[in-house]
């Protein structure tokens, strides 16, 4: 008894010596491998633009980096933990090979995601903050991962999409935004004082304090952009900083009503006339 008492405590011991080392071992890789993932990150050393979305897109692939090799690393230190339990390992690699095999069949669409979430990153498609168009999908990338992008739509909603099924993509979050704002005038009327006021807007709009660092070209008044019986269509054109478009926009409607106002410049409206037709007595 007293032997097997020894040999079951030396046993006990060794495997438990094997796998506390194999433990110290996984958990110093993993911070190593946090430690050089960080490394990875730069940050953004000016309030740019350009720096904070290279910010934005070394933290993705750091943390994706990350993510995949802290998984193989626990992996490994199972596989390697499990004969410590009188496990064998060589059934169970054979079985991954098998289920591999499998699964390689039945994921083609999974490692097309994971291929075309890595040229996304890659190439700074798009990043965390950015707002993008995807076909019909418009939003903010709330989440990127190598499999899937999460947008929030303007209704607040989530929306994941898979990396694989993006085929082109829009990103309105880059360099600068553009609007055009449309205004149409009665066709008998002369386009000339229209022009000029819009002239006035434009001006007093880009020397505005308060709008500037909204702006990064115009407004410029491009002129005529069509003619129909409805109205003459003044066209005007401005760039603004990314997603500031919409702001811009409505601010430079709401002068350029009021200024068509104070100079009592009229605007065509469509008067819509509905023939009902009715059965004769």
């Amino acid at each position: 008894m007293p032997n097997s008492l020894s040999n079951w405590t030396e046993v006990a011991l060794t495997s438990g010596l094997r796998l506390a080392g194999i433990l110290v071992v996984a958990l110093l890789l993993i911070r190593l491998l946090k430690a050089l993932t960080q490394r990875l990150v730069k940050l953004a050393t000016t309030e740019t633009r350009v720096a904070v979305m290279r910010e934005q897109q070394t933290r993705t692939l750091a943390g994706i980096l990350y993510s995949a090799a802290a998984a193989l690393i626990v992996a490994m230190a199972i596989l390697t933990a499990l004969p410590e339990f009188g496990v064998s390992i060589a059934p169970i690699a054979a079985a991954a090979g098998l289920a591999s095999l499998a699964v390689g069949f039945g994921a083609q669409n999974l490692v097309r995601d994971f291929i075309n979430g890595f040229f996304i990153i890659f190439e700074d498609q798009y990043g965390v903050g950015d707002t993008i168009r995807l076909g019909e999908l418009q939003g903010r990338v709330e989440h990127l991962t190598l499999r899937r992008t999460v947008l929030r739509d303007q209704h607040g909603a989530l929306i994941t999409i898979p990396n694989g099924e993006i085929r082109s993509v829009a990103n309105l979050s880059r360099d600068w935004s553009q609007v055009f704002v449309d205004v149409t005038v009665p066709s008998e009327a002369a386009v000339e004082p229209a022009l000029a006021a819009l002239e006035l807007v434009a001006s007093e709009f880009r020397a505005d304090p308060a709008w500037s660092a909204a702006l990064v070209d115009g407004p410029r008044v491009l002129g005529v952009e069509s003619l129909a019986l409805t109205g003459t269509t003044l066209r005007v054109q401005v760039r603004s900083a990314p997603n500031r478009q919409n702001d811009v926009a409505r601010e430079l409607r709401r002068r350029i009503k009021s200024r068509f106002e104070q100079e009592q410049i009229g605007l065509s409206s469509v008067q819509r006339v509905e023939l009902i037709s009715g059965e004769r007595a």
